[in-house]
């Protein structure tokens, strides 16, 4: 048994975050437990995708550390199954082989947020869980702030200070949904998907021109984010301090 103590997400958020570690290795699972109960988090723990779904249906989960390969029921069919039937704002930090970049595309594809090779450090992985917790408190709303832009859906407009910039459709639903997501990689073939439609017959090239305009749209010295190719991956929306 351990105590609970807050996670401080920010000044004057004091919220008890639990994480679901779905992982068929006992000495992984008690590693993270170990790492992140020091960090004020509560862990509860399965050892196959199966019975992680069983606890998702009894349990309030805040994020997911999700093995690939497991017995019952792997990574990739859990990951599907949880944006498919549960949430699509539930962040899921993927374990990967060091070096497999296949299993990190189909990872994104399939809505991971994060991934983190094996053998881990156990500072990266306490820092890694507590940015996802961090950016999934901010609500996806119609209205994102990032520095001196605003993003409002409702109106789709981008105010840049005081100045209204006026983007395409398709440009302003790309923004949108990279800021609504700031660190997460999304692969070309998701964005495809999300923004496009699946039965867009076009190619993923038409995600590298809709990116390279929005770069041309904000390049002033002040802008308070950059999206950041990722090579072999996607791209990611990234805030700049």
């Amino acid at each position: 048994m351990f105590t609970e103590v807050p996670f401080n997400f920010d000044k004057g958020m004091d919220l008890m975050a639990k994480i679901l570690v779905v992982d068929d290795d006992g000495y992984i699972r008690e590693l993270i437990r170990i790492i992140l109960t020091k960090e004020g988090l509560s862990i509860v723990e399965a050892t196959d995708g199966k019975a992680a779904l069983g606890l998702l249906e009894t349990e309030k989960i805040d994020l997911i550390i999700l093995d690939i390969m497991m017995p019952n029921m792997d990574g990739w069919t859990f990951c599907r199954e949880v944006r498919t039937y549960y949430s699509d704002n539930l962040p899921i930090l993927m374990l990967t082989a060091k070096g497999e970049t296949a299993q990190k595309v189909k990872g994104f594809n399939l809505g991971a947020d994060d991934y983190l090779t094996k053998p881990f450090d156990v500072a990266e992985l306490a820092a890694r869980v507590k940015a996802l917790l961090k950016r999934y408190q901010v609500t996806v709303s119609n209205k994102i702030t990032i520095g001196n832009v605003v993003i409002d859906r409702s109106s789709y407009t981008v105010m840049v200070q005081n100045e209204h910039i006026t983007l395409p459709l398709k440009e302003f639903e790309l923004l949108f949904k990279l800021a609504t997501h700031q660190q997460k990689t999304f692969s070309r073939e998701q964005l495809i998907e999300d923004i496009w439609g699946f039965d867009y017959e076009g190619d993923e090239r038409t995600v590298d021109v809709h990116i390279k305009r929005l770069r041309q749209r904000f390049v002033q010295e002040d802008c308070p984010f950059k999206i950041t190719t990722i090579r072999g991956l996607g791209y990611r929306l990234e805030a700049v301090n």
